[in-house]
């Protein structure tokens, strides 16, 4: 027996349960094992022990897997202690089954004496090890020895139909007492590396060579600890054919009968006309080491020789005597080691019609795939290039593809069986081919097809092969021949995939193009690549920095308001706590549970860089949003200096906020903008207290900032949270210094073809990043005492998991004609109401049959008020005089009228309740089944619950589950509600296989007459209002914004929803009722994206998500490396998907979304998951995509290009102006405000003068300057080209500040006639000319005069002098380096 087949031998091993197949597999966890030792009392002295590892699935009791049996081991004893049987021996395996049912079962084997001298193996014990935790988890590679408990007998005892799991509570098991096996169980990681040479669920040790691996280095005699794999060798298999016994045409004859007759009789039914043809013959080739297929074979299409020669794709059956392959195969995974073969599998696809002329009719079915044989060929990848001939096997003999081989009547040796021939050669250097001149040869060779030589002139190696035992007739084949078309499909040709079907053959030259019109195209890997953007935000942390005494004095001498604590004391600035000191039992502890959010917003200062690419604002307006309140858009702010005037120009360090009035003047009141949030336990959920800290100390608040008249965004700032947290302090107050930065985003190049393919060709998208300026902004936190409300006590922090009842039908039936009120005994007090006082369409009848009555809804009288009109009535009575006989008569009829008129409405309320009596008897049974549960619900969050179902009949019954919303689901798979349960600390039982699914997807349970079951719901949206917002404007908070104070779930009071559950027996009778009551909160905001793009076209973007160990609420030390993130979208129509690249690689986010019409702001945002089941976001990102206008602009760096816009009028007249982002590059005229006519057209002239090279987007707004709203807005798309270079100059220049220095340059008119030139620079902050523009004579030279200014860092810049003619066209361009020293 070779070395491959011994290897193969000993991979035979048992499936797991076929339901365990059938689900989707995770991905594989690799596992090491070490068994210590064995100790304990029952061990014999002297005796020989042996450890067997096998792995089993308490779930459906099933064994499966290999098991692993280790040395032989004598028991020693060193009193005092118990005998040991010392091991030490290592087991290493991956399962992908990682369920808490998948355990490993160690059997205690012993060495006993027989009677007649010899010997026996007993079971003494065994012990289940759990390899994954109760949610799925891999063991914690920190974990240390375990002692593993053992009980009496053998294993075989879990097979058993009376043992019940956990195996604590089985009273038919005893435990070895003393007794114990030591053991270590992790996660091994390096093992992953060589899951394509070990299968799943194979145990092995580390003494054993795996083939296709080095042995261990040095001392070490475990190779798997750190495996390591030898390096593969690549073959080439070319001229490959087929050879059957006695030939081909007899071979497909008598197969085709066999097959025809066995459908025949399969189906007991005569001789019909039609027959079983052979639609393909195909080839799979791989390389097996022995265990397993290192990679998935290829699949091959075999011709019959004549008709590869012929050129023909399609036919019946070849009259050749041989199978050819047109194309070579290519084995790149080929090892030099003696375990290592290529296996061959011939396959036969057969189709079953009616004859029509000898073809097959259209319209067959599927084909039927039929092994037939099957060959190994072990290499010797020393000998060079060689002819070689295997003989194939068949017949009922365990093969490589795990299938039965059908065996010929006629065979009888091993070679009649049939041969395959091929020429195989090694990597050298005649094949370092590229992929278009490998197509080139096939195109050749399409064109020429082959003969292959049947009788070579030299003499065929032939490889030797075990011969096959057994036959197997066709009936007994594994699959029942199917009906099939007769002719072979048009054939698809495809590049190799891992586990599909893929063609090797190149058929280029196809006579018949009808014939084979229905193949596809051939996907090559030819895709542009969206080069992915950095997705890690504002740095909070970087922003913040220290006030100068100055800027100090500055803003305390403005006149803030003063921030008071509860007891109208000021309080004092303070540093930011260190997060490291930070305690969450000090915030618990806190008798001050109530919080007083002050966000006071002071100063917006100009960085000292900025001033190069815009100009600075006048008006700003604010844009944010903190925890779950509504977002904010301040009013619009106006910019004053500290000394009382208007800001202007960029010397300004810092610059007040000032409140503007309706007409536009600065107020009066003191500056700044002061906003407060009450965050009061009492107005949270239950517990919701501990997730607001939390936010506290984990999250950072953005702040958006707009110019307040350009409505352009000028940038964005960020501040850490943590400085709110009080720890146990009454008010805290800080003070912080923003960076707002603008991020400015290039046009993507995408990168295509084998460019894409190339090193270094995945560059990172040119982002931008430009400090505008400071934004000054006070955080504040005042502590209150915690405002408890009537009937709410406060509660800590409750399981997510809330069990919902069934409910009581004595106690929970209410009338509807009834109100209740709490006495003081605590009993029930009921007073009666009239009928019209609780039905509002009886009460709606009644008045409309009295044309008197008032028509508004009868309301609830008084007691008082109604015992005060009847002692009225009787006193008017008791007063009229008694000898007026006449006078009574009056009255009389007075009571008549209106007792008649009483009869009569409460015969028309007899009728009514007659007419309503069903439906409110179906209405107060529905209550007395009805329960009632609340949902408090947020953007992605899964809100997880249970819902107690008791069968109330004495019968059993399966009950089906109907849910009327989307969002709300049951919980169907038992991983993803043990999960659940576990986030939730919910202690009830999981059960297996609870539910079965209807053809209409409805759940279904079976319940046991008066049994009760939890039924597990989740309920979770993702679609958040408004998806589309208008553009971006300063309307906001009204004119209390300073003083007024936000609440929690006002604004989303009118969005509750209520979703119907109903469970229903067979019938449609309902058991039982479930009522959820929906109240949407709102969700916390991570990060925002603004992105600009043309209108009504698609963007797509790819993000790269940050590493997920800087996520907040990231794991420390999860087990199983990195995790896999996952994504979904709050809107449906935009594409967004995210996949694992590997482990180490770095993860992307995909967006493909669809603009609207200019100037719409579309907003969505992104949950980003950290679990599979997508139980909480980790993070929820905001995108606000702007469509505006696109205008492509193509020009030359310094030189002004002019264009014209057309801008439309909207129904009203508005005095508008244009604003754009970069004044000093792009001009428009008119250049001030200007009247727009009511549907008129306005033409917009716009100068671009860009100052460096390469892709950039400018932007253009046409902004109302009356009511500030977007009117219009343009994106220019600037492609600009560098200039020529005409001269170059370096000079160099000390750094550090100093006054700068002058230097002359020279130009010569190159021509005859006087000529105007302007000047201009592209860094305009570092060089200033003497004269911006000048006139020089035919053929004279003027000298230029320079001023550079100095700079206060040291390193290398380029400036570009353009000398431009009076149409603004470039003349040339000098560039001087400036050395900075």
């Amino acid at each position: 027996m070779g070395e491959w087949e011994r290897a193969f031998a000993r991979s035979l091993a048992l499936p797991p349960p076929p339901r365990r197949r059938a689900a989707r597999p995770p991905a594989p966890a690799a596992l090491r094992c070490v068994l210590r030792h064995l100790e304990g009392a029952a061990l014999a002295q002297g005796a020989e022990y042996q450890l067997r590892l096998s792995l089993f699935d308490a779930t459906y009791r099933r064994f499966f897997g290999t098991t692993w049996r280790s040395g032989w081991r004598a028991a020693r004893a060193t009193p005092p202690r118990p005998p040991r049987a010392a091991f030490d021996e290592a087991v290493y395996f991956h399962t992908s089954l990682n369920h808490p049912g998948i355990a490993a079962v160690v059997e205690v084997v012993v060495t006993v004496g027989k009677g007649d001298g010899g010997s026996r193996h007993l079971s003494c014990g065994f012990g289940l090890i759990p390899l994954f935790g109760s949610g799925s988890e891999a063991p914690d590679p920190s974990a240390e020895d375990r002692a593993l408990k053992l009980y009496h007998g053998t294993p075989r005892a879990l097979l058993h139909p009376r043992f019940q799991d956990p195996m604590e509570k089985n009273k038919y098991l005893t435990v070895m007492e003393k007794s114990h096996l030591q053991y270590t169980l992790k996660p091994h990681q390096p093992l992953e590396k060589i899951f394509h040479l070990l299968p799943e669920n194979l145990l092995v040790s580390g003494l054993p060579t795996i083939p296709g691996l080095l042995p261990a280095s040095g001392d070490a005699s475990d190779c798997l600890q750190k495996p390591r794999l030898m390096k593969p060798v690549t073959c080439y298999l070319e001229r490959l054919s087929v050879q059957l016994h006695p030939s081909l045409e007899e071979f497909e004859e008598e197969l085709l009968d066999l097959l025809n007759s066995d459908r025949l009789l399969q189906a007991n039914a005569v001789p019909d006309g039609s027959g079983v043809a052979v639609r393909e013959r195909r080839l799979h080739v791989g390389v097996h080491n022995g265990l397993r297929f290192v990679q998935a074979p290829q699949v091959a299409v075999l011709l019959p020789e004549v008709e590869a020669a012929r050129g023909g794709c399609s036919g019946a059956r070849g009259t050749g005597q041989a199978l050819v392959l047109r194309s070579r195969i290519h084995l790149s995974e080929m090892v030099p080691h003696p375990a290592f073969v290529v296996c061959f599998q011939l396959e036969y696809v057969f189709c079953s019609s009616g004859r029509a002329g000898g073809k097959a009719l259209p319209g067959g079915e599927a084909a039927d795939m039929r092994s037939l044989r099957w060959a190994v060929w072990s290499p010797d990848l020393g000998a060079g290039a060689a002819d070689v001939v295997v003989p194939l096997r068949g017949g009922a003999h365990r093969s490589p593809c795990q299938a039965l081989v059908y065996q010929s009547c006629h065979q009888g040796r091993h070679v009649e069986a049939g041969t395959v021939q091929f020429r195989v050669s090694t990597d050298s250097e005649e094949h370092l081919v590229t992929a278009a001149e490998i197509l080139r040869k096939d195109r050749d060779e399409s064109e020429e097809p082959p003969t292959p030589l049947l009788s070579p002139p030299a003499p065929l190696r032939m490889a030797s092969s075990p011969r096959g035992r057994g036959q197997l007739s066709v009936s007994r084949l594994s699959a029942p021949p199917r009906g099939r078309g007769q002719n072979p499909a048009p054939r698809s040709h495809g590049s190799r995939q891992e586990g599909g079907i893929t063609h090797l053959e190149a058929d280029l030259g196809l006579p018949d193009p009808e014939t084979c019109a229905g193949d596809q195209l051939r996907a090559l890997p030819f895709a542009p690549l969206q080069l992915p953007i950095a997705a890690l935000g504002l740095q909070a942390g970087s922003s913040h920095t220290l006030l100068s005494r100055a800027s100090r004095a500055r803003l305390h001498a403005a006149g803030f308001p003063e921030i008071l604590d509860r007891n109208q004391e000021p309080v004092e600035i303070s540093e930011p706590v260190d997060p490291a000191s930070f305690s969450p039992q000090l915030e618990e502890a806190d008798p001050l549970q109530g919080n007083e959010i002050i966000l006071q917003f002071l100063a917006l200062g100009r960085d000292a860089r900025d001033g190069v690419e815009g100009t600075w604002p006048r008006t700003v307006f604010l844009t944010f949003q903190f925890y779950r309140f509504p977002a904010v858009t301040t009013p619009r702010l106006q910019l004053v200096s500290a000394d009382g005037g208007l800001a202007a120009g960029p010397a300004l360090p810092l610059q007040l906020l000032g409140r503007v009035n309706k007409d536009g003047t600065l107020g009066t009141g003191p500056p700044g903008l002061q906003l407060k949030y009450m965050v009061d336990p009492a107005f949270l959920r239950p517990g919701e207290q501990r997730w607001f800290v939390r936010y506290l100390a984990e999250h950072s608040l953005q702040v958006d900032v707009w110019d307040g008249d350009s409505l352009l965004h000028v940038g964005s700032a960020a501040v850490k949270l943590e400085s709110l947290l009080r720890q146990g302090r009454a008010a805290v107050r800080t003070h912080h210094e923003l960076e707002v930065a603008a991020t400015e985003y290039e046009p993507e190049v995408a990168v295509m073809g084998r460019e894409a393919l190339r090193h270094g060709a995945l560059r990172p998208l040119g982002v931008r990043v430009a400090v505008r300026g400071r934004l000054h902004l006070c955080l504040a936190n005042v502590g209150h005492p915690c405002e408890e409300t009537p009937g709410r006590p406060l509660s800590p922090l409750p399981s997510r998991c809330r069990i919902v009842p069934v409910p009581d039908a004595a106690g929970s039936v209410r009338a509807g004609s009834c109100f209740s009120l709490n006495a003081a005994g605590g009993g029930r007090v009921s007073r009666a109401r009239r009928l019209a006082e609780v039905d509002g369409e009886l009460a709606a009848a009644l008045c409309s049959r009295r044309p008197e009555a008032r028509p508004v809804p009868p309301a609830a009288p008084s007691e008082a008020a109604a015992a005060r009109r009847r002692k009225l009535r009787r006193m008017a009575l008791a007063r009229q005089p008694e000898d007026a006989g006449g006078g009574r008569t009056p009255q009389l009829s007075g009571w008549q009228e209106e007792h008649g008129r009483h009869s009569r409405d409460l015969q028309f309320i007899d009728a009514y309740r007659e007419h309503i009596k069903g439906e409110s008897i179906s209405r107060v049974l529905s209550q007395a089944i009805t329960a009632t549960h609340t949902v408090h619900a947020a953007l992605g969050t899964a809100e997880f619950f249970e819902f107690a179902l008791k069968n109330p009949y004495s019968v059993q019954h399966t009950v089906t589950i109907e849910v009327d919303h989307p969002e709300l689901s049951v919980v169907l798979d038992p991983r993803e509600w043990r999960h659940f349960k576990e986030l939730t600390k919910s202690l009830t039982p999981v059960e297996e296989e609870m539910f079965h699914l209807r053809d209409d997807l409805r759940p279904q349970v079976y319940l046991r007459p008066k049994e009760t079951v939890r039924i597990p719901f989740k309920y979770q949206t993702f679609s958040a209002d408004p998806a589309v917002v208008a553009a971006q404007g300063p309307a906001g908070l009204g004119a209390g914004a300073n003083t007024a104070a936000c609440s929690l779930g006002k604004s989303w009071a009118g969005q509750t929803k209520h979703i119907q559950v109903s469970f229903r027996v067979s019938g449609g009778k309902p058991i039982a009722l479930l009522r959820v009551k929906v109240e949407p909160q709102p969700h916390v905001v991570d990060q925002t994206f603004r992105f600009y793009h043309p209108e009504l076209t698609f963007l797509k973007k790819t993000i790269r998500l940050p590493p997920w160990h800087t996520l907040p609420g990231a794991p420390v030390g999860m087990p199983g490396g990195e995790p896999e993130m996952f994504v979904r979208c709050s809107d449906p129509d935009i594409i967004c998907e995210t996949k694992k690249m590997g482990p180490g690689e770095p993860q992307d986010i995909f967006l493909k979304v669809a603009g609207g019409p200019s100037p719409q702001i579309k907003k969505f945002f992104v949950a980003i998951y950290m679990d599979a089941w997508l139980a909480a976001p980790a993070q929820i990102w905001q995108f606000y995509l702007h469509s505006l206008q696109r205008l492509d602009v193509s020009c030359t760096a310094g030189q002004l290009a002019r264009l014209s816009l057309l801008l439309r009028g909207t129904p009203a007249p508005r005095r508008v102006r244009a604003f754009t982002s970069h004044p000093q590059e792009l001009q428009v005229d008119p250049d001030g405000a200007f009247l727009l006519p009511a549907n008129g057209i306005q033409d917009l002239y716009v100068g671009v003068r860009p100052r460096r090279a390469g892709s950039r987007f400018l932007f253009l707004n046409v902004v109302d300057v009356e009511s500030h709203q977007l009117v219009s807005c343009w994106l220019l798309c600037l492609s600009c080209r560098q200039p020529l270079i005409s001269k170059a100059f370096e000079i160099s220049l000390p750094a550090g500040g100093g006054r700068g220095c002058n230097k002359r340059i020279t130009y010569t008119n190159p021509y005859p006639s006087p000529r105007l030139y302007f000047l201009c620079t592209n860094r305009p902050d570092l060089l200033q000319f003497k004269e911006d523009s000048f006139e020089v004579a035919g053929g004279e030279v003027y000298t230029i005069g320079l001023r550079f200014a100095p700079s206060q860092g040291v390193g290398e810049e380029e400036i570009l002098i353009h000398i431009n003619d009076h149409e603004d066209k470039n003349e040339e361009t000098f560039s001087v380096k400036v050395l900075y020293q």
